[in-house]
């Protein structure tokens, strides 16, 4: 059985199209939005509307931790703009070309920057992607293993579209229960694996899921999110954490065989 895992999509419709070749399965952990691109600020939702300039700018105070300058920054640029209407525009026109690039079969879950009320718009029977089936807080069998799939993110001063409490991120984790594959967007609280060497921050890790590995011994535990971790691989205990990689940018699936 060969399973190529992907995360942080965020706009590489071209790449997504083939990561499945080969596989059985393709496995997305999401962030397939594309906002703002920090290696490029010239693509994404943000630079569409307001201008490559203003995107160095709010890249520039995010990257300093100035939060509340960006905050300040951004509310002025979106006076005037139905920032509702303008974003969800965006993302539709980008999730038509992503999920139709999904291969049969495909399970996916969100990433932080997702918006899951326009998923079933593009996934599942009659939609685009008919053999794409999304997951969150939920298992599914493939192959003999068992997969379980926790979807968005934890809340920062970042607050992208989806970030929950703790407590609700904790209690689709415990709905799972002993599983062989753990799949999330976010890793475990793991300092290694949440710190970002380019951005120089910690990223969200989740508590919840470092207890699920500890107590539940998955086999794997795969993740996304921080796209350049100080450690992109270890082992906790009996299970070897992966993040599988910033897609957007490597264009090349993770592969899982047995």
């Amino acid at each position: 059985m060969r399973v190529h895992v992907v995360s942080d999509v965020h706009g590489n419709a071209k790449d997504l199209a083939r990561a499945g070749d080969g596989a059985d399965a393709l496995v997305c952990l999401g962030d397939l939005v594309l906002f703002l691109d920090y290696a490029d600020h010239s693509r994404g939702i943000f630079p569409d509307l307001f201008g490559t300039a203003n995107a160095d700018r709010i890249v520039e105070l995010r990257t300093a931790r100035r939060f509340e300058e960006a905050r300040e920054f951004s509310r002025s640029l979106w006076e005037g703009v139905d920032r509702q209407a303008a974003t969800v525009a965006a993302v539709r026109k980008q999730y038509a070309e992503l999920f139709a690039a999904f291969p049969a079969p495909t399970y996916a879950t969100y990433g932080n920057v997702d918006m899951p009320t326009l998923w079933p718009e593009y996934a599942g029977p009659g939609t685009a992607s008919p053999g794409t089936r999304v997951l969150d807080g939920e298992r599914v069998e493939i192959g003999g293993l068992v997969f379980g799939f926790v979807g968005g993110g934890l809340r920062t001063p970042m607050n992208t579209p989806f970030e929950i409490s703790d407590e609700e991120y904790a209690a689709k984790v415990e709905a799972l229960g002993e599983v062989d594959v753990l799949c999330s967007h976010i890793p475990p609280e793991v300092p290694d694996l949440v710190y970002d060497t380019v951005a120089r921050r910690f990223e969200r890790g989740s508590r919840a899921l470092l207890d699920a590995i500890r107590t539940t011994r998955p086999r794997y535990a795969l993740f996304g999110h921080v796209h350049q971790p100080l450690a992109a691989r270890m082992r906790v205990g009996a299970t070897e954490c992966v993040n599988v990689g910033h897609f957007a940018s490597t264009g090349r699936p993770w592969v899982l065989e047995w």
